[in-house]
């Protein structure tokens, strides 16, 4: 019987890495492919199942490391996020699959990081995923990928409890991406009436803050 050969995107998501890590696997031997007569990349399907096997087959912990800021000026938090983990993962004997990040809104649902986590998620090659806060993994619905995760045998760990106070901002950030999202459905996004009730909110945040 033919062996089925994957093409390299297929592979890609089987084994949760990027196209670039594939070719390197490829030229440094990790992995077997077949090369086509027009010089396409094809990929033995027990290839990958010997790769994943071979993760599975350590007896350790599959972790992936999971961190997220709002902004491009939080990069050191960003740092500082995944620092944190490794060390405890570290500390827990996992064996961590990898590290994502996103610079992105927890509103955000498209993010390239989160995205690369459900397909590990999904293809069954982490057994639990880290990140410091929940919130940090979505700002609203964490309970629904807890569940969906659990589906796929995953956990989820957070390494804190509440949000930190200097986080405060992103919060109000989210909010007001809410409130502006909902008014201009209800009255269209160049109307008059969502700029004022948006200003309204921003205005009651600021006394709020005030008051504080």
């Amino acid at each position: 019987m033919t062996e089925r050969l994957l093409p390299p995107r297929e592979a890609c998501k089987r084994l949760g890495i990027s196209f670039i890590t594939l070719k390197r696997w490829i030229y440094s031997g990790k992995i077997r492919a077949i090369r086509t007569p027009t010089g396409r990349w094809m990929i033995p399907e027990s290839e990958i199942e010997r790769i994943i096997g071979g993760k599975a087959g350590t007896g350790k912990v599959r972790a992936v490391i999971y961190a997220r800021v709002s902004s491009s000026d939080q990069k050191s938090d960003l740092e500082r996020q995944i620092h944190y983990i490794t060390q405890y993962c570290s500390t827990k004997g996992y064996r961590v699959v990898d590290v994502l990040s996103d610079i992105a809104s927890g509103l955000k649902t498209n993010r390239r990081g989160l995205t690369r986590l459900f397909n590990y998620v999904v293809n069954k090659q982490v057994d639990v995923v880290v990140i410091t806060y929940r919130d940090r993994l979505t700002r609203f619905g964490f309970e629904y990928l807890e569940y969906f995760f659990k589906q796929f045998g995953v956990n989820i760990e957070a390494l804190y409890g509440e949000e930190p106070k200097d986080a405060y901002q992103e919060l109000v950030e989210d909010l007001l991406a809410v409130v502006t999202s909902f008014a201009g459905k209800l009255y269209g996004m160049r109307s008059h009436r969502k700029k004022r009730l948006v200003q309204g909110f921003k205005s009651l945040l600021e006394e709020v803050e005030g008051n504080g």
